[in-house]
């Protein structure tokens, strides 16, 4: 994890007058899973969307090798409800710039590495929560990125279906040698997915970052030794702890 994969420097974005991002410096090494953690309006969602390029900075740059391909997966799966599965996880291949890198095999190979080949003739309105999510992770992956940006992808679905796709998306991510950025408010499934993490500062900055090693399943996060700072620095913005980190 030697060579940087995304890297900010002294990001500045404002909304309505409002700092969002203020001087934000960040380096994102290839390989690196990071985790970026903190309470609902502290710009966690601006910073990906400026790392995948879809918000331009008023100040500052964003930088990446002009030859990765970065993907980005948010908390709706965004499926075209008229396309199967199969076809909306090939919908990157009936775009020009894509089409050098897909490979119509690649997309049957993900189709059974996330568990939807069953379901590759089934339409959006057919799947469950996570088969839905499942896919959108998929579709992403068919243009073969190297950096995949999620948003929270998993908030909208019910504990257990969160936490078998929290172990799958991890399991994947090691499988493809991929480099993660996500999003969360969640301090369990930051340090679940994660070996940085950084708590944004509810100012425009950085708080604090830290490495760390994820447990190796859900039930070593109670006694994970960062949770207990993790939560901490939750509280020393807004007070009450987020939601599932009690």
């Amino acid at each position: 994890m030697g060579t940087a994969a995304l890297r900010l420097s002294a990001a500045v974005k404002t909304y309505g007058g409002a700092p969002v991002l203020d001087g934000l410096d960040l380096t994102i090494a290839s390989g690196q899973r990071l985790a970026v953690l903190g309470p609902s309006g502290t710009g966690k969602s601006t910073l990906l969307r400026v790392l995948a390029g879809l918000e331009p900075l008023d100040a500052g740059r964003v930088e990446a090798d002009p030859d990765t391909m970065i993907a980005t997966v948010f908390q709706q799966p965004l499926l075209l409800p008229w396309l199967t599965v199969r076809e909306n996880v090939a919908l990157g291949g009936r775009y020009r710039g894509n089409r050098s890198r897909f490979d119509p095999e690649w997309t049957e190979h993900l189709l059974g590495l996330f568990g939807l080949a069953a379901l590759a003739g089934s339409y959006p309105d057919q799947l469950s929560g996570g088969q839905a999510q499942r896919a959108a992770v998929a579709r992403a992956l068919a243009i073969r990125p190297r950096v995949l940006l999620l948003d929270e992808p998993f908030g909208a679905l019910d504990p257990a279906t969160r936490r078998d796709l929290q172990r799958w998306l991890r399991d994947t991510v090691g499988e493809l040698a991929l480099t993660l950025v996500v999003v969360t408010h969640d301090v369990d499934e930051a340090l679940y997915l994660a070996d940085s993490i950084v708590l944004l500062d509810g100012a425009g900055g950085l708080g604090e970052r830290w490495a760390s090693e994820p447990p190796a399943d859900h039930d070593g996060l109670a006694g994970h030794p960062l949770r207990a700072r993790l939560i901490a620095g939750y509280r020393s913005q807004l007070g009450p702890a987020p939601t599932g980190v009690a």
